[in-house]
């Protein structure tokens, strides 16, 4: 966005830098199918211009063909380049004023020809159109010093006006296309804050229920299961250790959750830096699944040189697998084999189920299947045979290039 600040130097001859000799990034080409057609039909227009401004020099002043044809040339040709180069095409229009008035004629009313007239017309309004008002300002300046310098016969006020107009009308139509792309661009701004609000707000809401709910609830089991043993007497040691069990895993869970608490609640975005798990905590998974009952052998092999995205991807998608194998298929028996590849890991998750198998509807298998995608990787699950397994290859490309973080 413009701005009004104090005026430099610098400020006021930047646009004459810009104008002179500048370096111009070319405009974009029109995309409307119609200049397809346009832009061919267009240059014999311009062919046919320049021929005629070559039979009026020729007719009317003493020149060497090739400086005629120069001449000729130079009045159509800014004409064309002022469709995606307005500055160059003015740059070369203004020194042609200058080389356009050698050996004028006494019959000619002009020191330039009418063809020269009519282009440097068409490239100034072009001009005018797609630059700022200081680039303006300054070429408008600079055409009027071969007007007064070579036609002060010939209505040299009169065309001053003319240029000053045709340089305002354009200068006001760019003020207009570029106020609608300010406003334009400020309700884009303000769409993307609104959206961002949204998404902020829903997450504040996920977030407030997941406190007040399930936060809830895992407290009173932890709280339950640590004074048991103190409101229920007589209790054996190996239920002691149950419920002290319960209440850690419980705890467990209450840090997590704080900790995607977190991550919704955080407005910039930015996730907490607490340390994630990973492969170096399988150990302790399959300890707490031995501790909650689950039969579980781990099998691991090349996992030293895992990125830690896939690492905790992997662990996300183990304890989930546990969690359904010891919700849905209780007292089956349950094997990992975990392989860390050149460039990918290999997981396996298998469990066999011995007694009837409970129903779930929970969203763990999309869960796990989303952890697996957002790695460019993917993860099968289903039955085979009398076992469930649970497939996944999460390769580490994507990882180590993005450094995305499933959580």
């Amino acid at each position: 966005m413009e701005t009004i600040r104090p005026a430099t130097r610098r400020n006021a001859t930047g646009p004459l830098r810009r104008l002179l000799w500048a370096g111009e990034a070319p405009r974009p080409a029109p995309r409307r199918r119609f200049w397809v057609y346009a832009a061919p039909l267009g240059v014999l227009p311009l062919i046919g211009l320049g021929i005629a401004a070559g039979a009026n020099l020729i007719d009317n002043r003493v020149l060497p063909a090739i400086v005629i044809w120069i001449i000729a040339a130079g009045s159509v040709l800014p004409v064309a380049l002022c469709v995606r180069w307005p500055v160059l095409a003015w740059r070369l229009s203004f020194l042609m004023l200058f080389l356009g008035v050698i050996n004028v004629g006494p019959k000619e009313p002009w020191p330039w020809n009418t063809v020269q007239i009519l282009g440097f017309l068409v490239v100034l309004s072009r001009l005018a159109v797609t630059q700022g008002s200081a680039v303006t300002v300054w070429a408008t300046i600079g055409s009027l010093v071969p007007v007064f310098l070579f036609a002060k016969s010939a209505n040299a006020g009169g065309a001053a006006v003319l240029l000053v107009a045709i340089a305002a009308l354009g200068n006001i139509l760019y003020r207009r296309r570029h106020t609608r792309e300010l406003v334009a661009e400020q309700e884009e701004l303000t769409e993307l804050e609104r959206a961002k609000r949204a998404v902020l707000e829903e997450r504040a809401r996920i977030a407030r229920e997941m406190h007040d709910v399930v936060a809830h609830h895992m407290s009173m089991i932890a709280v339950r299961a640590e004074t048991a043993p103190y409101r229920v007497t007589d209790l054996p040691e190996s239920a002691r250790e149950e419920l002290a069990g319960i209440a850690q895993a419980a705890r467990d869970a209450l840090a997590d959750m704080r900790r995607l608490l977190g991550v919704l609640r955080a407005e910039d975005g930015e996730a907490p830096t607490a340390p994630q798990p990973g492969l170096a905590d399988l150990d302790q998974l399959v300890a707490t699944a031995h501790t909650a009952g689950v039969d579980v052998t781990l099998t691991a092999d090349g996992l030293g040189a895992v990125p830690e995205t896939v690492g905790l991807a992997a662990y996300r998608i183990m304890q989930e697998a546990l969690a359904n194998a010891a919700r849905h298929a209780p007292g089956g028996s349950v094997t990992i084999d975990a392989r860390g590849l050149s460039d990918r890991l290999e997981l396996e998750v298998r469990n066999r189920h011995t007694g009837p198998e409970t129903p779930g509807g929970g969203h763990g298998l999309i869960g796990m299947r989303e952890r697996a995608a957002l790695l460019g990787g993917k993860l099968t699950a289903g039955p085979d045979g009398f076992d469930f397994v649970v497939r996944a290859t999460l390769p580490f490309d994507r990882a180590m290039s993005e450094g995305a973080e499933p959580e």
